[in-house]
């Protein structure tokens, strides 16, 4: 792949460009998953190939994408690209500009414990149908599903500046639920929860302990039905990690994404209520709140060498002591708004169109354990394992609900409350955050299905975060 990617630059390399890239992917997935104890699905796609060319030609990007790497369909790619720059220059009103940055040559390689595109076939069924057997419908259980989806990509990325690299790595996602019904009513409990992807292999599956809460969930899922529900106005939550995992994605991931601002993306997932003079002087949390952008790390998802515009991997600080201080940008963005590019360009295959992306996007941990936290709330709520939410087009005004509450009372919980739901305004919801708890309860969760884009792209990328408490949030649904 590296020899191809250098040959395609050779032809890229001319006066006419002033830069280009090219990409090229190879990626076997496989999926399986079981429902109501019985496999209802098992299916892989092996060694499939994908290539992306991007070149600027007079201030404007052109772009095109294959999954045939023939010669002839190399050439034909290649020329589109540029033809698709050149008709575009018409019309753009600021061309791209961007600093020349210096080559990276790298290669990376993550290994799983547990590859799964080398396990028995056997060895994996036998392992998920003993948990789809334990949950299966029983007595108020109902309906129940465990599902795994096993990703593998090596990517190599080059470019006209001399950056030549090569990364492979491994994710897995790995969920089983349950729903209960009394005739009624139903409830459902997930677990490990919605935030359940990250980098490794078929391990995943045992590291998150999936046979040991087999009957955790379908004891909560039972006990839910009969469960109240928060009749406080507002109250103190202390989020647990899955799901502020979650808020934070939604909340300050995509709003920080600076493509937004210059309504570069609205259509997909809307924009954003971040306006450039907002940077280095919005309180957009309180003084505990540090937020950075993080593709160093290669425990997480986000973790690359370089991004797919050439900008090597970094830690950026996105809000430091509770202030905005930087977005998450492109070379050509970074340089609209006086910052330096922050490594966010990513797309999810060799022949999909890079976007502004988050990496590992995560809140950095305070001190204090998850019991210490909630031994020092008076009256509230512990709230985890996402259900539904929503977000308004400016990233602003959103609402979030999960499956299992626990009230806290005088620093105790003394019971759950079912699909316990909470509101906010951003800056507001954020600046309510009082404790976070430190780097014992400090992991990375994360998502297959960050949607962006048109033609739409979903990215793998991961949330570093640790519990915390968010003072007197609204609670109260209004009937």
């Amino acid at each position: 792949m590296k020899t191809k990617v250098q040959q395609i630059l050779s032809k890229l390399n001319t006066p006419d460009i002033t830069f280009a890239d090219v990409r090229i992917t190879k990626t076997d997935q496989e999926q399986i998953y079981f429902q109501n104890g019985f496999l209802r699905n098992f299916g892989s796609s092996l060694d499939s190939y994908a290539l992306g060319i991007r070149v600027l030609i007079n201030g404007c990007w052109g772009f095109a994408g294959t999954r045939n790497l023939s010669d002839n369909s190399i050439d034909k790619t290649v020329k589109l690209a540029k033809d698709n720059a050149i008709h575009g220059s018409k019309f753009i009103q600021k061309p791209v500009t961007f600093m020349p940055i210096e080559p990276t040559l790298a290669d990376e390689v993550f290994l799983p414990k547990l590859n799964p595109f080398k396990m028995d076939n056997e060895e994996k069924l036998s392992y998920l149908k003993r948990i789809a057997e334990k949950i299966k419908p029983d007595g108020k259980i109902v309906h129940s599903y465990v599902y795994g989806v096993f990703f593998h990509q090596e990517k190599v990325y080059g470019n006209t500046e001399g950056t030549l690299t090569s990364q492979s790595f491994y994710n897995t996602l790995p969920v089983m639920s349950v729903i209960a019904s009394d005739g009624n009513h139903i409830q459902t409990r997930t677990w490990p929860g919605h935030m359940s992807a990250g980098r490794g292999g078929f391990e995943l599956f045992e590291e998150n302990k999936f046979e040991e809460n087999t009957d955790r969930i379908i004891k909560e899922a039972g006990d839910l039905l009969s469960a109240p529900r928060i009749e406080d106005d507002r109250a103190d939550l202390i989020i647990g990690g899955g799901h502020l995992a979650l808020q934070l994605h939604e909340s300050v991931g995509h709003a920080t994404e600076a493509d937004r601002i210059f309504g570069m993306e609205i259509s997909y997932a809307g924009k954003t209520f971040i306006k450039p003079q907002m940077i280095g002087s919005l309180k957009y949390g309180s003084d505990i709140v540090n937020v950075y952008s993080d593709s160093t790390n290669p425990d997480g998802m986000g973790f690359h060498p370089v991004d797919d515009e050439g900008v090597p991997g970094q830690k950026v600080d996105i809000i430091k002591d509770g202030i905005l201080i930087n977005q998450q940008t492109s070379r050509d963005i970074a340089q609209r708004l006086g910052l330096n590019p922050g490594s966010n360009m990513k797309a999810s295959f060799g022949d999909d169109i890079p976007l502004v992306r988050m990496t590992n996007l995560c809140l950095a941990p305070q001190k204090g354990s998850l019991d210490e936290l909630i031994a020092n709330t008076d009256r509230g709520y512990y709230v985890d394992f996402t259900k539904t939410w929503s977000i308004d087009d400016n990233r602003n005004n959103f609402q979030f609900t999960t499956e299992i509450g626990w009230k806290i009372v005088n620093g105790k919980i003394t019971g759950i409350v079912k699909e316990p739901t909470y509101f906010g305004i951003t800056t507001e919801f954020w600046n309510s955050c009082d404790w976070i708890c430190g780097p014992e309860e400090w992991k990375h969760h994360g998502t297959f299905h960050c949607g962006k884009g048109e033609p739409g792209q979903a990215m793998q990328l991961s949330h570093g975060v640790a519990p915390a408490r968010f003072k007197n949030t609204v609670v109260k649904v209004k009937v």
